[in-house]
């Protein structure tokens, strides 16, 4: 491949090697940051905005409830296929140039979302802004580490992982608070303003910041069996529940699709000179132990996210408003300590920090093992205050970890690579948690019933005193209350399971080794 080093916009010559050993510094550290932190808000926060408008908006475009679930898996497949990509292109454009790219085509395609008017059009505009919003995360964290000196890397590190915790957070309260007051469509509306300015700030600040660029092949059979891989195995998941999995040829078909590809997928990346997504990278020791606790970490936080609001909806009689505050409280302890975490973090050992972490996202969940229907809002929010201990502890040791043993100019393929893996992680663990919540259900639900046989003068006098006199409409209410208790069992035997996950990942992170210092890209011209 070929290798240029990029000039400052404007320049007719490319800087002196003395200009550039010297590491760029924006005019406004602070000003960059506000960008950088702006954008990856914006494209996290719209990871789960949606999620407490979906009814309203399937609703509102006459879809049903499962097509409407589409508005959140098309955005995260499309994301996570683009992330590994994020390698290809910061190298073939520069990191500045996509930033600036990826953010305008972001703000676009949430244009497009808002004047959606079908759900067709709505869940191909949100495949479209979860593409090319993927490289954002990765390459914002690969300029703000490079704004910032060695010593302060940390607390970069920590400041992405609390926008990392607060934006899926944030998102079904504002996505609530927007849909009940004003309309659906203002969900996305509000990434017109924010990523513009965004961009600009990014722009102006890294303007004259040297880069270098390459022209590298792009890896067609690489990209073609991810896509494929990756978005049969993502639909088979989808599907699998209403199709009854393996009973039907269409799941069959899929896996096999998914199969085949990814292992296809998987030799070629291995073995090509420029993969698309440089699996190589698992070569390093710290890389491949805190990608694996990062990927099974965030699977079972992003299923709490997801099955919380939806318990509280579903057996709690919730409003969606109301389901958005409860969780909320899980991002004050986040916010208050992320600064002194990135700050003194380095200090300890990185790893006793993980595990601290882990047994508090354990301990919580156990807690969350034993509700009933019976429990309070302070209960619900004060679990998830706790919580907020281990979300802390967590983003910044381990994604510093995982970062500790790369080169500097594998910073963005690996911090990108990484993302993919979590952003699939979160994905599959939706679809999954939700299954299994459904069948746990659907067993229990069975099981109750056996111990109320329909003919039983007991059970009918029960369903009568329900219906107020009328057998029929009693027997409906009964039967609506077991599915609830049904449910509720089913809710507390997953939460028990992701207590387990917490404590097992904890063994995943001793496997790395210190130091734990994170590096920094290279100044152009350096040593390669």
């Amino acid at each position: 491949m070929s290798s240029t080093a990029a000039t400052a916009p404007g320049s007719g010559a490319a800087p002196s090697a003395a200009a550039a050993a010297q590491p760029f510094r924006p005019p406004s550290v602070a000003l960059a940051t506000l960008g950088l932190a702006l954008a990856s808000f914006m494209q996290v926060l719209d990871t789960t905005i949606a999620n407490v408008s979906l009814p309203t908006i399937s609703g509102n475009l006459g879809a049903s409830a499962n097509q409407a679930t589409w508005v959140i898996t098309s955005f995260a497949v499309s994301n996570a296929i683009a992330l590994p990509l994020t390698g290809f292109l910061s190298r073939r454009f520069g990191e500045v140039r996509l930033f600036q790219w990826a953010t305008l085509a972001f703000v676009v395609a949430s244009l497009l979302c808002g004047i959606s008017q079908s759900m067709g059009m709505l869940v191909v505009s949100r495949a479209l802004q979860g593409f090319v919003c993927g490289p954002m995360y990765p390459v914002t964290q690969a300029l703000l580490l490079s704004i910032y000196p060695p010593a302060k890397r940390g607390q970069a590190i920590a400041l992405l992982a609390m926008v990392t915790v607060v934006a899926p957070i944030a998102g079904p309260i504002l996505g609530g608070w927007i849909t009940d007051n004003y309309s659906w469509e203002w969900i996305f509306f509000i990434n017109v303003p924010i990523g513009l300015f965004a961009a600009w700030v990014v722009s102006s600040q890294m303007k004259g910041r040297p880069e270098r660029t390459e022209k590298p092949k792009m890896d067609y059979i690489g990209l073609a069996t991810l896509v494929l891989g990756v978005g049969a195995l993502q639909i088979m998941l989808d599907l699998g529940n209403e199709k009854d999995w393996f009973q039907s040829t269409e799941i069959v078909v899929l896996t096999i699709i998914a199969v085949v590809a990814l292992a296809v997928f998987v030799t070629w990346e291995l073995t090509e000179k420029d993969p698309i997504v440089n699996l190589r990278l698992f070569r390093h020791r710290n890389f491949a132990a805190g990608t694996v606790a990062m990927v099974t970490a965030y699977a079972a936080f992003f299923a709490i996210g997801l099955m919380v609001p939806l318990w509280l909806q579903r057996n709690m009689g919730y409003t969606a408003i109301w389901a958005g505050f409860a969780p909320a409280p899980i991002g004050i302890l986040p916010v208050l300590l992320t600064p002194f975490v990135g700050k003194y973090a380095t200090r300890f050992d990185l790893r006793m920090l993980a595990s601290l972490a882990f047994v508090a996202m354990a301990t919580t969940s156990f807690m969350r093992a034993g509700f009933n229907l019976d429990v309070d809002f302070q209960r619900v929010a004060m679990i998830q205050l706790v919580q907020g201990i281990g979300v802390a502890l967590f983003f910044m040791p381990v994604l510093t970890i995982l970062l500790s043993d790369l080169e500097p100019h594998e910073i963005a393929a690996g911090s990108g690579l990484a993302t993919f893996v979590r952003t699939l992680g979160g994905s599959f663990a939706a679809s999954l948690t939700t299954w299994a919540w459904n069948q746990r259900t659907t067993i229990h639900h069975a099981r109750l019933t056996e111990h109320l046989p329909a003919t039983d003068e007991g059970v009918r006098q029960l369903a009568t005193r329900l219906g107020q006199g009328d057998l029929t409409r009693g027997a409906l209410m009964l039967n609506q209350e077991i599915g609830q208790q049904a449910a509720q069992i089913g809710f507390n035997e997953i939460f028990h399971l992701l207590g387990i996950i917490f404590l097992a990942v904890i063994a995943l992170v001793w496997f790395a080794r210190p130091p734990f210092t994170a590096k920094g890209p290279r100044p152009v011209g350096g040593d390669h």
